[in-house]
């Protein structure tokens, strides 16, 4: 699992202090009905809920969304225009900028953290869909989502007391999984990445989406790793250059299947990713409209436009 308190981030760095953040490609990419997506704190589900089909198409076709952002997850700030800071998330690698995956994100959503208050030995990695980070006095703060992440101060009984944007928080033991920060999560195998990508089925596409309010399709695969203990870049071309090729005849489950525009052929564009399921199926996040399913290879385009299988586990 990516160690982001133990790079060489400086004394004082940002993370994100709301419950998702989604990374715009400029300041002047929302639009009115994104207000709840780019406030603090912000109403994802509302968010979501209020938009139409083609005001999600249109967040992909206008390209006004570059990617999401999980609650306490680090950022570097690149530069500051009004209320709006360019950032590069080094969790999420990319071809497009070395330091990590760029785009913009308003201010407010945004807190300042010193790295000896934020280095921990242990991180808590939420496990469940959904769960309510909760105050001393137990009153419900933000829900949060599936592999948010946050340092450990103290397990209890019942609970496990984390380090927040806004200070002391307390998640429900059994809702988390924690892991050495400096070493990583404990390592799944194939079935274990498909295992946790069932939990999701049903869920609808979301582009940019990378958590459990939605995903993309690279979203849903990057954070099926990240789950079972890997490190793979954000995006599915990225995702489809790296790993373990796999001859199509010896795909397992867990292993993702990458596509191509031009039937395939590799110098096509790679535009579409999903885990190889067993017996000739997909589990994958297909497009706006529809949600995570798993659906049959043969005689369809996906059939056809299938470049190449990668292999991230072992």
């Amino acid at each position: 699992m990516y160690n982001q308190t133990f790079l060489p981030f400086p004394d004082k760095f940002h993370v994100v202090a709301v419950q998702v953040a989604t990374v715009w490609t400029a300041p002047d990419s929302p639009r009115e009905m994104d207000r709840l997506a780019i406030t603090n704190p912000t109403n994802i589900r509302a968010w979501l809920e209020n938009q139409t089909y083609e005001d999600k198409v249109n967040l992909c076709d206008d390209n006004r969304v570059q990617t999401q952002a999980l609650y306490g997850e680090a950022v570097l700030i690149q530069e500051v225009r009004g209320g709006w800071a360019k950032i590069t998330i080094p969790a999420q690698a990319t071809k497009k900028n070395e330091q990590g995956y760029p785009g913009w994100i308003p201010i407010c959503q945004l807190a300042e953290v010193e790295k000896k208050n934020w280095q921990k030995e242990k991180t808590a990695a939420i496990s469940v869909k959904h769960i309510w980070l909760k105050n001393e006095q137990g009153e419900r703060e933000l829900e949060l989502s599936f592999m948010t992440c946050l340092p450990v101060l103290n397990v209890h009984a019942d609970s496990v007391e984390v380090v927040t944007p806004k200070g002391v928080g307390y998640l429900p033991k059994e809702a988390v999984k924690i892991f050495p920060t400096e070493i990583g999560g404990e390592k799944g195998g194939g079935e274990a990445i498909i295992r946790a990508g069932e939990n999701f089925i049903g869920l609808d596409y979301l582009w940019g989406g990378m958590s459990s309010f939605g995903f993309d399709c690279s979203g849903f695969a990057y954070t099926m790793h990240k789950a079972n203990g890997y490190e793979i870049s954000r995006d599915a071309s990225d995702q489809s250059e790296h790993g373990q090729e796999i001859p199509f005849d010896k795909v397992m489950p867990g292993d993702l299947l990458f596509f191509a525009y031009q039937e395939g052929d590799r110098k096509g564009y790679v535009h579409h990713v999903g885990f190889y399921y067993g017996d000739g199926r997909m589990l994958h996040s297909p497009h706006t409209g529809k949600g995570i399913e798993i659906t049959n290879l043969k005689d369809t385009k996906y059939e056809k436009e299938l470049c190449i299988a990668r292999r991230y586990w072992f």
